[in-house]
């Protein structure tokens, strides 16, 4: 028998969406991903101790002969394990409290008038947030062995951020990719000509929010944009939680188990933070947004100024990146833009990926209006690298500051 509505030629009828169900699925999705994230956090001891002893059962089957002369690898071994211990102590620290990162702003409230003591994180597009940083990600099921070693080593990666952005040892490469960028932007709003509290400064991939926390203590409201929740949780710890310079100690460098000229350079301490934001908070105002960039930030004509350190070439498309940039940027206003060309999703299974030259880039930039102010290429620049390794690497890294015409 035919239906009523097929033989009249009426459509089916449909069900309208329900806007609450829908939000409430999203937020369920966004609290799954939230501790898939707190529990990579959680299996790192697990899983270095499980490496450790992976080591230690290939050792067992080697010659007697051989074991005899492993015997300070032995207790080298040993020694990586009570590193280990130390670090998983500091994250258990870390993520004490990552159930209320995202309950320390007032949503309602424009940024200019967030109050200025901590890190105000607001929530933004949450279930984009990522799994990597600084890495190019790979496509992986989840739970997975091979899972499982990704999320591992993206919590290696966020110890090696801490040496970077907050430790004494990670001065040199800070004053490498920061220091340009801050002196650039202080140069150009002179204290004498603004008032540095109304300069509103954006830094999307802000890391763990040290370029963020330096451009606020020269005095400008500066907010960070942050895609991966594995920095987004330490910077948390870092800004808001730290009260003293050297609170922590953590061993960065204990799984890189290549190119070590000796057991001692693979077991250096770093402590961090080498200045407590908390103790010495900056004379401006700073606050950090999580998600994707080119999700949260669509306000045209907003910004006096955006810096980008090592992040342009995480897009897919840097085109769009470019754009937004240009859109949300006031007349007048500039961009500042530090680092290399890696472009994360090159070679990435089943991501699109464009890789422009930086002549290409030059030609688009300028196509799109920017005026370029500068335009210099073979800035060294180091990113999370152990000083004593055998094995060293830079970038010769572009450095572009470009300005919005006033028109």
């Amino acid at each position: 028998m035919e239906s009523s509505s097929s033989s009249k030629g009426h459509a089916p009828e449909t069900v309208p969406e329900d806007p609450e169900a829908g939000l409430i699925e999203d937020m369920e999705e966004e609290r799954r991903n939230f501790f898939k994230i707190i529990a990579a956090f959680k299996y790192y001891r697990h899983s270095s101790m499980a490496e450790l002893k992976r080591k230690e059962c290939f050792l067992e089957t080697l010659p007697a002969a051989h074991q005899q002369m492993l015997t300070s690898y032995r207790e080298h071994l040993q020694n990586q394990r009570r590193c280990v211990e130390v670090n998983a102590q500091v994250i258990k620290q870390i993520i004490q409290d990552a159930n209320c990162l995202f309950q320390n702003a007032d949503h309602n409230i424009e940024p200019e008038l967030q109050p200025a003591d901590g890190l105000k994180l607001r929530y933004q597009d949450f279930q984009k947030v990522a799994l990597w940083h600084r890495s190019k990600p790979i496509s992986v099921e989840i739970h997975s062995p091979t899972w499982w070693f990704f999320i591992h080593a993206q919590v290696q990666i966020t110890l090696k951020q801490i040496f970077r952005d907050w430790s004494e040892q990670g001065k040199l490469e800070r004053d490498q990719c920061y220091s340009p960028i801050v002196q650039e932007i202080t140069a150009f709003f002179n204290p004498a000509k603004y008032d540095l509290t109304k300069v509103k400064i954006l830094v999307p991939g802000a890391g763990l929010g040290r370029l963020i926390y330096e451009l606020a203590c020269q005095g400008f409201y500066c907010e960070g944009n942050e895609f991966s929740l594995f920095m987004l949780i330490a910077s948390n710890f870092v800004l808001n939680r730290c009260v003293v310079a050297n609170q922590c100690t953590i061993y960065p460098w204990v799984h890189q188990v290549v190119n070590n000229l000796s057991q001692q350079n693979q077991l250096v301490p770093v402590s961090f933070p080498d200045v407590s934001p908390t103790k010495f908070p900056p004379k401006g105002t700073m606050n950090m947004v999580a998600g994707d960039f080119l999700q949260v930030y669509r306000d045209e004509d907003y910004w006096e100024c955006i810096a980008t350190c090592f992040f342009i070439d995480c897009a897919n498309n840097i085109i769009e990146f470019i754009e937004v940039i240009k859109k949300i940027l006031k007349p007048g206003g500039i961009w500042v833009n530090l680092g290399p060309l890696l472009y994360h999703f090159s070679d990435v299974p089943q991501e699109g990926s464009i890789e422009p030259t930086y002549e290409d880039l030059l030609e688009i930039i300028r196509s799109l209006g920017f005026i370029i102010l500068k335009n210099e290429t073979n800035i060294v620049t180091t990113y999370s690298q152990n000083p004593t390794s055998m094995h060293q690497s830079h970038y010769n890294s572009i450095y572009l500051v470009c300005q919005k015409p006033n028109n």
